[in-house]
């Protein structure tokens, strides 16, 4: 396979006008850290822009960074870590789940879309990506947004870039918004909870007053091969988390007053700073479902649905498939490892989870299973024509990551 690197933005237009010409399809990677994700791709050709990696600004004080998008995110991370900031939406590490090396880079961070539990609170990437410059698939720089938050220049394109997995164009530099880190933080733990009742539970934290930043659930089952934080959590029982952060007297006052809310369930107990913070990054990652764990070998769906339907569906995919499910986002999120097989049970899953109105994506799954079935959500003729024309007025030929996002087609 060809491996073109590019060096800038012009570069990358040389080298999509000539795929265009040559009606060769390319496939766009930073580290190659979510290669495994979406169809496998019709092309013999690589763009890798991982050379593309400086820090072109970062303002602390003006809470922005601008940055290429080759740039290891775990860098990036610890470069406004050192300045006690952060990216508010809690950027996923895919490799725990997909056993990859490295949490990849900020372009590829971007172009998935994937955020942690802080999202019901914060927002998701798109949220927080002021500004890009890119080349699309006609193999022209263009640049959508600017440098500030407040900011208003037309078209916010840079909005359909996030989650577009790179078929739309090639993102050269971003500038994205960052946050202050959180003074303290406090997670309370409630015990032995089936899911309804835990969703319950979730929904009444989400419903208070005391700006809840995560709130997630995991079976007894979920915890069987759980390591890290979870390691030890509860013996075999259902665990049931909420968040809260913030400057040190009021999380801990916050704390208090959510626990006297949520004691109708149950005993409460909680966890101070680091340990909570250890919690959160495994609820990120969904370390229950490691690759390298007990259960690293099951294809994993990401399930996004109504919250309050989240529990119930929870329990009817764990019994229909045989599997394991992780909640997230107050019920909103539900990550569900199932037993491997030749098409990770795509039906079912599917079928339940449109009859509550929610979506799911193939996460991990081996390459045959990814050629025989749908890894994103199927869309109504209707949003996918839409979705079409959008992604031709981008790229018209199609030669951008082709055929990733749907199955035989060039979406």
């Amino acid at each position: 396979m060809d491996t073109l690197k590019v060096r800038d933005a012009k570069d990358v237009e040389e080298v999509v006008r000539a795929a265009v010409a040559s009606e060769q399809p390319l496939e766009v990677i930073g580290h190659g850290s979510k290669r495994a994700i979406g169809h496998p791709m019709p092309t013999n050709a690589l763009l890798d822009v991982s050379a593309l990696n400086a820090v072109t600004s970062y303002e602390p004080n003006e809470l922005i960074i601008t940055v290429q998008v080759g740039a290891p995110l775990a860098d990036v991370q610890s470069l406004i870590d050192a300045k006690n900031q952060q990216f508010a939406f809690e950027p996923m590490d895919i490799s725990v789940l997909l056993g990859t090396a490295g949490a990849g880079t900020i372009g590829g961070m971007i172009g998935a879309g994937l955020a942690g539990p802080r999202r019901i609170k914060a927002g998701g990437i798109r949220d927080h990506l002021l500004g890009a410059h890119a080349v699309s698939g006609f193999g022209d720089s263009f640049k959508t947004g600017g440098r500030v938050v407040k900011n208003v220049t037309g078209y916010d394109l840079c909005k359909l870039l996030t989650g577009s997995w790179g078929t739309l164009a090639v993102m050269t530099e971003v500038t994205l918004k960052v946050m202050p880190k959180p003074e303290a933080e406090r997670t309370l733990v409630l015990r032995g909870l089936d899911d309804i009742t835990a969703n319950k539970a979730m929904t009444a934290a989400l419903g208070s007053p005391f700006d809840v930043s995560g709130a997630a659930h995991l079976p007894g089952s979920a915890l069987r091969s759980a390591g890290g934080a979870l390691a030890g959590l509860a013996s075999g029982q259902p665990v049931t988390l909420v968040r809260l952060e913030g400057i040190s007297a009021s999380a801990a006052h916050r704390a208090a007053s959510l626990s006297q809310t949520l004691s109708s369930f149950g005993g409460v107990d909680s966890l101070a700073d680091d340990a909570s913070a250890a919690m959160g990054s495994a609820l990120r990652d969904v370390v229950p479902f490691a690759a390298n764990g007990a259960l690293g070998a099951w294809p994993v769906w990401r399930i996004v649905c109504p919250p309050a339907s989240g529990g119930a569906l929870g329990q009817a995919l764990s019994r229909a498939t045989g599997g394991d499910v992780v909640y997230d986002w107050g019920g909103g999120l539900i990550w569900a490892a199932v037993p491997p097989g030749a098409d990770a049970q795509a039906m079912l899953v599917r079928g339940q989870v449109e009859a509550i109105g929610g979506h799911a994506t193939l996460i991990r799954a081996t390459e045959d299973v990814r050629r025989a079935v749908d890894v994103f959500q199927p869309q109504a003729a209707g949003l996918a024509a839409l979705g079409e024309r959008v992604r031709a007025s981008f790229d018209p030929r199609s030669v951008l990551n082709r055929g990733r996002m749907m199955r035989g087609g060039a979406a």
